[in-house]
Protein backbone atom coordinates (compact mmCIF):
# COMPACT_ATOMS: atom_id res chain seq x y z
CA UNK A 1 0.00 0.00 0.00
CA UNK A 2 3.27 2.82 0.84
CA UNK A 3 4.62 4.95 -1.73
CA UNK A 4 4.26 6.25 -4.70
CA UNK A 5 2.54 5.42 -7.99
CA UNK A 6 2.33 7.69 -11.15
CA UNK A 7 -0.38 8.84 -12.94
CA UNK A 8 -0.83 7.27 -16.21
CA UNK A 9 -2.75 9.64 -19.00
CA UNK A 10 -4.69 6.28 -20.15
CA UNK A 11 -6.28 6.01 -16.96
CA UNK A 12 -7.88 9.91 -17.46
CA UNK A 13 -8.65 8.43 -20.60
CA UNK A 14 -10.76 5.46 -19.73
CA UNK A 15 -12.13 7.81 -16.95
CA UNK A 16 -13.61 9.94 -19.94
CA UNK A 17 -15.36 7.01 -21.14
CA UNK A 18 -17.06 5.91 -18.31
CA UNK A 19 -18.28 9.15 -17.31
CA UNK A 20 -19.78 9.66 -20.51
CA UNK A 21 -23.79 10.39 -19.24
CA UNK A 22 -25.41 13.09 -18.23
CA UNK A 23 -24.26 13.17 -14.98
CA UNK A 24 -24.34 16.80 -13.36
CA UNK A 25 -20.92 18.26 -12.20
CA UNK A 26 -21.21 19.06 -8.56
CA UNK A 27 -19.28 19.04 -5.63
CA UNK A 28 -19.73 16.91 -2.53
CA UNK A 29 -19.24 17.83 0.58
CA UNK A 30 -15.77 16.85 1.87
CA UNK A 31 -13.87 18.40 -1.19
CA UNK A 32 -14.13 21.73 0.79
CA UNK A 33 -13.03 20.00 4.09
CA UNK A 34 -10.94 22.35 5.88
CA UNK A 35 -7.13 22.90 5.89
CA UNK A 36 -6.45 20.48 2.66
CA UNK A 37 -4.89 21.59 -0.45
CA UNK A 38 -6.70 20.85 -3.30
CA UNK A 39 -4.82 22.05 -5.95
CA UNK A 40 -6.88 25.32 -6.23
CA UNK A 41 -3.89 27.70 -6.26
CA UNK A 42 -0.66 28.33 -4.16
CA UNK A 43 -0.25 27.56 -0.10
CA UNK A 44 2.28 29.51 0.76
CA UNK A 45 4.98 28.11 3.11
CA UNK A 46 3.72 29.62 6.20
CA UNK A 47 0.03 28.45 5.68
CA UNK A 48 1.57 25.18 4.73
CA UNK A 49 3.83 25.28 8.27
CA UNK A 50 0.53 26.64 10.35
CA UNK A 51 -1.62 23.93 8.96
CA UNK A 52 0.84 21.02 10.09
CA UNK A 53 1.56 22.38 13.64
CA UNK A 54 -2.75 22.84 13.95
CA UNK A 55 -3.34 19.28 11.98
CA UNK A 56 -0.48 17.28 12.42
CA UNK A 57 1.23 15.39 10.16
CA UNK A 58 -1.07 13.53 6.94
CA UNK A 59 -1.41 10.27 7.43
CA UNK A 60 -2.64 9.92 3.06
CA UNK A 61 -1.55 11.71 0.24
CA UNK A 62 -3.69 11.11 -3.05
CA UNK A 63 -3.06 13.37 -6.03
CA UNK A 64 -2.85 16.73 -4.29
CA UNK A 65 -4.73 16.04 -1.46
CA UNK A 66 -3.36 15.57 2.06
CA UNK A 67 -5.57 13.67 4.71
CA UNK A 68 -5.02 13.67 8.48
CA UNK A 69 -6.28 11.85 11.37
CA UNK A 70 -9.15 14.35 12.08
CA UNK A 71 -10.17 12.94 8.14
CA UNK A 72 -9.52 9.42 8.99
CA UNK A 73 -12.01 9.92 12.42
CA UNK A 74 -14.81 11.71 10.49
CA UNK A 75 -14.75 8.98 8.22
CA UNK A 76 -15.15 6.45 10.80
CA UNK A 77 -17.95 8.46 12.19
CA UNK A 78 -19.44 8.61 9.09
CA UNK A 79 -19.60 4.77 8.84
CA UNK A 80 -21.21 4.58 12.56
CA UNK A 81 -17.74 3.20 13.98
CA UNK A 82 -16.00 5.30 16.67
CA UNK A 83 -12.18 4.61 16.85
CA UNK A 84 -12.38 5.20 20.98
CA UNK A 85 -12.24 1.54 22.51
CA UNK A 86 -11.27 -0.14 18.92
CA UNK A 87 -8.41 -2.53 19.02
CA UNK A 88 -5.37 -1.28 17.01
CA UNK A 89 -6.02 -4.36 14.09
CA UNK A 90 -9.72 -3.17 13.97
CA UNK A 91 -8.59 0.74 13.23
CA UNK A 92 -5.62 -0.91 10.90
CA UNK A 93 -8.34 -2.29 8.58
CA UNK A 94 -10.72 0.39 8.78
CA UNK A 95 -7.82 2.77 7.68
CA UNK A 96 -6.96 0.26 4.80
CA UNK A 97 -10.82 0.64 3.95
CA UNK A 98 -10.30 4.54 4.11
CA UNK A 99 -7.36 4.31 1.83
CA UNK A 100 -9.42 2.15 -1.06
CA UNK A 101 -12.15 4.63 -1.06
CA UNK A 102 -10.20 7.60 -0.62
CA UNK A 103 -8.58 6.28 -3.80
CA UNK A 104 -12.07 5.53 -5.48
CA UNK A 105 -13.49 8.93 -4.57
CA UNK A 106 -10.15 10.74 -6.70
CA UNK A 107 -11.46 8.22 -9.72
CA UNK A 108 -14.74 9.50 -9.40
CA UNK A 109 -14.16 13.16 -9.29
CA UNK A 110 -11.66 13.10 -11.84
CA UNK A 111 -14.30 11.10 -14.58
CA UNK A 112 -16.71 13.71 -13.43
CA UNK A 113 -19.09 12.08 -11.26
CA UNK A 114 -20.64 13.81 -8.27
CA UNK A 115 -24.08 13.63 -6.57
CA UNK A 116 -27.48 14.64 -8.35
CA UNK A 117 -29.18 17.36 -6.16
CA UNK A 118 -31.76 14.75 -5.60
CA UNK A 119 -29.35 11.90 -4.12
CA UNK A 120 -28.25 14.87 -2.13
CA UNK A 121 -31.58 14.88 -0.01
CA UNK A 122 -32.10 11.66 -0.07
CA UNK A 123 -29.19 11.14 1.72
CA UNK A 124 -30.13 13.66 3.85
CA UNK A 125 -33.18 12.49 4.81
CA UNK A 126 -32.12 8.78 5.14
CA UNK A 127 -29.85 10.15 8.06
CA UNK A 128 -32.50 12.22 9.20
CA UNK A 129 -34.57 9.06 9.67
CA UNK A 130 -31.57 6.84 11.27
CA UNK A 131 -30.80 9.68 13.74
CA UNK A 132 -34.17 10.40 14.80
CA UNK A 133 -35.20 13.45 16.99
CA UNK A 134 -32.32 15.79 17.83
CA UNK A 135 -30.86 19.16 17.98
CA UNK A 136 -30.61 21.28 14.92
CA UNK A 137 -26.93 22.29 15.58
CA UNK A 138 -26.45 18.15 15.46
CA UNK A 139 -28.66 17.39 12.35
CA UNK A 140 -26.51 17.31 9.95
CA UNK A 141 -24.58 14.12 9.02
CA UNK A 142 -21.30 13.01 10.12
CA UNK A 143 -18.11 14.90 7.91
CA UNK A 144 -17.49 12.77 4.72
CA UNK A 145 -21.03 10.96 4.59
CA UNK A 146 -21.49 12.39 1.07
CA UNK A 147 -18.03 11.42 0.06
CA UNK A 148 -19.09 7.61 0.65
CA UNK A 149 -22.40 7.91 -1.11
CA UNK A 150 -20.52 9.03 -4.22
CA UNK A 151 -17.78 6.50 -3.53
CA UNK A 152 -20.85 3.67 -3.78
CA UNK A 153 -22.16 5.49 -6.48
CA UNK A 154 -18.85 4.73 -8.14
CA UNK A 155 -18.34 1.29 -7.36
CA UNK A 156 -22.33 0.47 -8.75
CA UNK A 157 -20.94 2.18 -12.47
CA UNK A 158 -17.84 -0.35 -12.32
CA UNK A 159 -19.63 -3.32 -11.48
CA UNK A 160 -23.33 -2.33 -12.71
CA UNK A 161 -22.52 -4.55 -16.51
CA UNK A 162 -21.43 -8.22 -14.26
CA UNK A 163 -24.22 -10.93 -15.04
CA UNK A 164 -24.40 -14.43 -13.93
CA UNK A 165 -25.61 -16.34 -16.46
CA UNK A 166 -27.63 -19.89 -16.37
CA UNK A 167 -25.18 -21.81 -16.88
CA UNK A 168 -22.89 -20.87 -14.29
CA UNK A 169 -25.37 -21.12 -11.40
CA UNK A 170 -25.86 -24.68 -12.83
CA UNK A 171 -22.24 -25.30 -12.84
CA UNK A 172 -21.65 -24.17 -9.11
CA UNK A 173 -24.76 -26.06 -8.26
CA UNK A 174 -23.18 -29.29 -9.36
CA UNK A 175 -20.16 -28.72 -7.61
CA UNK A 176 -21.46 -27.34 -4.28
CA UNK A 177 -25.07 -29.80 -4.04
CA UNK A 178 -23.75 -30.56 -0.50
CA UNK A 179 -24.28 -26.70 0.13
CA UNK A 180 -27.98 -27.01 -0.33
CA UNK A 181 -29.03 -30.25 1.59
CA UNK A 182 -31.70 -29.46 4.15
CA UNK A 183 -31.46 -30.72 7.45
CA UNK A 184 -34.67 -32.10 9.32
CA UNK A 185 -37.16 -30.05 9.26
CA UNK A 186 -40.25 -30.07 11.39
CA UNK A 187 -43.92 -28.40 10.65
CA UNK A 188 -45.53 -26.51 13.79
CA UNK A 189 -48.55 -25.47 14.63
CA UNK A 190 -49.77 -23.42 17.79
CA UNK A 191 -52.25 -22.06 20.20
CA UNK A 192 -52.00 -18.89 21.33
CA UNK A 193 -53.86 -17.26 24.28
CA UNK A 194 -53.34 -14.57 26.50
CA UNK A 195 -54.05 -16.08 30.22
CA UNK A 196 -51.94 -18.73 31.79
CA UNK A 197 -55.64 -19.78 33.07
CA UNK A 198 -57.11 -20.13 29.54
CA UNK A 199 -54.18 -22.34 28.31
CA UNK A 200 -54.37 -24.61 31.17
CA UNK A 201 -58.03 -25.03 30.14
CA UNK A 202 -57.07 -25.58 26.45
CA UNK A 203 -54.49 -28.46 27.37
CA UNK A 204 -56.99 -29.85 29.30
CA UNK A 205 -59.30 -30.21 26.45
CA UNK A 206 -56.54 -31.49 24.10
CA UNK A 207 -55.43 -34.19 26.18
CA UNK A 208 -58.95 -35.84 25.82
CA UNK A 209 -59.55 -35.19 21.94
CA UNK A 210 -56.58 -34.67 20.23
CA UNK A 211 -55.80 -33.05 16.82
CA UNK A 212 -59.25 -32.50 15.65
CA UNK A 213 -59.76 -30.48 18.88
CA UNK A 214 -56.75 -28.57 18.68
CA UNK A 215 -57.28 -27.32 15.12
CA UNK A 216 -61.16 -26.19 16.52
CA UNK A 217 -59.46 -24.02 19.06
CA UNK A 218 -56.60 -22.53 16.99
CA UNK A 219 -59.52 -21.24 14.55
CA UNK A 220 -61.90 -20.23 17.75
CA UNK A 221 -59.62 -19.12 19.99
CA UNK A 222 -56.22 -18.64 19.26
CA UNK A 223 -54.81 -14.87 18.82
CA UNK A 224 -52.11 -15.98 16.69
CA UNK A 225 -51.60 -14.84 13.13
CA UNK A 226 -51.93 -18.41 12.12
CA UNK A 227 -55.34 -19.31 13.86
CA UNK A 228 -57.50 -19.09 10.74
CA UNK A 229 -54.95 -21.56 9.22
CA UNK A 230 -55.97 -24.28 12.15
CA UNK A 231 -53.09 -23.17 13.87
CA UNK A 232 -50.17 -24.08 11.53
CA UNK A 233 -47.27 -21.85 11.68
CA UNK A 234 -45.32 -23.30 9.02
CA UNK A 235 -42.13 -25.49 8.37
CA UNK A 236 -38.88 -24.54 10.35
CA UNK A 237 -35.20 -25.07 10.76
CA UNK A 238 -33.16 -25.77 13.66
CA UNK A 239 -32.14 -21.63 14.42
CA UNK A 240 -35.60 -20.29 12.93
CA UNK A 241 -37.60 -19.98 16.14
CA UNK A 242 -36.68 -18.25 19.35
CA UNK A 243 -34.11 -20.43 21.57
CA UNK A 244 -36.60 -20.80 24.14
CA UNK A 245 -39.39 -22.10 22.10
CA UNK A 246 -37.25 -24.45 20.00
CA UNK A 247 -36.16 -26.16 23.16
CA UNK A 248 -39.56 -27.44 23.81
CA UNK A 249 -40.74 -27.88 20.12
CA UNK A 250 -37.56 -29.95 19.11
CA UNK A 251 -37.86 -32.22 22.42
CA UNK A 252 -41.45 -33.45 20.72
CA UNK A 253 -42.10 -36.62 19.17
CA UNK A 254 -44.56 -36.33 16.12
CA UNK A 255 -48.36 -35.13 16.89
CA UNK A 256 -47.34 -34.60 20.40
CA UNK A 257 -48.33 -30.89 22.11
CA UNK A 258 -46.43 -29.18 24.24
CA UNK A 259 -46.91 -27.65 27.82
CA UNK A 260 -47.80 -24.17 28.09
CA UNK A 261 -44.99 -22.16 27.29
CA UNK A 262 -44.94 -18.16 27.94
CA UNK A 263 -43.72 -15.39 25.87
CA UNK A 264 -44.06 -11.84 25.84
CA UNK A 265 -46.74 -12.59 23.04
CA UNK A 266 -48.92 -14.83 25.60
CA UNK A 267 -49.10 -18.64 26.29
CA UNK A 268 -48.69 -21.10 23.75
CA UNK A 269 -49.26 -24.21 23.60
CA UNK A 270 -47.05 -26.25 20.47
CA UNK A 271 -47.65 -29.31 18.22
CA UNK A 272 -45.11 -30.86 16.46
CA UNK A 273 -47.21 -32.08 13.01
CA UNK A 274 -44.99 -33.28 11.04
CA UNK A 275 -40.66 -34.62 11.39
CA UNK A 276 -39.31 -33.55 7.62
CA UNK A 277 -36.11 -35.69 6.61
CA UNK A 278 -33.32 -33.95 5.58
CA UNK A 279 -33.43 -33.01 1.54
CA UNK A 280 -31.27 -32.06 -1.55
CA UNK A 281 -32.71 -28.59 -2.51
CA UNK A 282 -33.73 -28.61 -6.62
CA UNK A 283 -31.24 -27.02 -8.99
CA UNK A 284 -34.38 -24.64 -9.34
CA UNK A 285 -35.13 -23.69 -6.04
CA UNK A 286 -30.96 -22.95 -5.14
CA UNK A 287 -30.89 -20.82 -7.91
CA UNK A 288 -31.57 -17.41 -5.99
CA UNK A 289 -29.22 -18.38 -3.80
CA UNK A 290 -26.43 -19.02 -6.17
CA UNK A 291 -27.23 -16.23 -8.11
CA UNK A 292 -26.43 -13.59 -5.03
CA UNK A 293 -23.09 -15.69 -4.03
CA UNK A 294 -21.67 -15.63 -7.59
CA UNK A 295 -23.07 -11.92 -8.35
CA UNK A 296 -21.54 -11.09 -4.98
CA UNK A 297 -17.94 -13.00 -6.03
CA UNK A 298 -17.54 -11.46 -8.85
CA UNK A 299 -18.45 -7.56 -7.61
CA UNK A 300 -15.99 -8.20 -5.14
CA UNK A 301 -12.99 -9.34 -7.72
CA UNK A 302 -14.23 -6.57 -10.33
CA UNK A 303 -14.01 -4.02 -7.78
CA UNK A 304 -10.38 -5.71 -6.49
CA UNK A 305 -8.85 -5.47 -9.82
CA UNK A 306 -10.41 -1.94 -10.61
CA UNK A 307 -8.92 -0.37 -7.13
CA UNK A 308 -5.58 -2.07 -8.20
CA UNK A 309 -5.23 -0.56 -11.48
CA UNK A 310 -5.91 2.96 -9.47
CA UNK A 311 -3.66 2.19 -7.39
CA UNK A 312 -0.95 1.40 -10.21
CA UNK A 313 -1.97 4.74 -12.21
CA UNK A 314 -3.02 7.25 -9.07
CA UNK A 315 -0.22 9.49 -7.35
CA UNK A 316 -0.91 8.26 -3.70
CA UNK A 317 0.89 7.68 -0.50
CA UNK A 318 -0.02 5.54 2.87
CA UNK A 319 1.45 6.96 5.99
CA UNK A 320 0.63 4.69 8.71
CA UNK A 321 3.68 5.87 10.87
CA UNK A 322 1.43 9.18 11.64
CA UNK A 323 -1.91 7.33 12.42
CA UNK A 324 -2.93 8.20 15.96
CA UNK A 325 -3.08 4.22 17.02
CA UNK A 326 -0.11 1.63 15.97
CA UNK A 327 -1.11 0.54 12.55
CA UNK A 328 -0.98 -3.66 12.12
CA UNK A 329 -0.68 -4.69 8.78
CA UNK A 330 -3.38 -7.79 7.86
CA UNK A 331 -0.45 -10.42 6.99
CA UNK A 332 0.72 -9.78 10.85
Amino acid sequence: MDGYKRTDSRLRAAGTTLAAGALAALTVLAASACGRDDGRGPVSRVAGLVQGTLRGHPVLRVEKTEFYNADLKDYLRATGAEAKGLPDESLSRLFDRFVDETILLEAARQRGISLTEEEKKEALAKYAVAAGPQDEADAAPPGGAFDRILVEKYTYLVVRDIRVEEAEVLDYYERHKKDFLQQGRIQVSQILVDTEEKAVSVLRRLDRFGEPEFRKIAVDESIGPEASRGGVMGVFRQGDLPADMEKVIFALDEGRTSQVVESSYGFHIFRLDRKLPPALLSASEAAPEIQQRLMAQKMKEALATHLGGLKDTLIWESLPGNLFFTYRRSDE
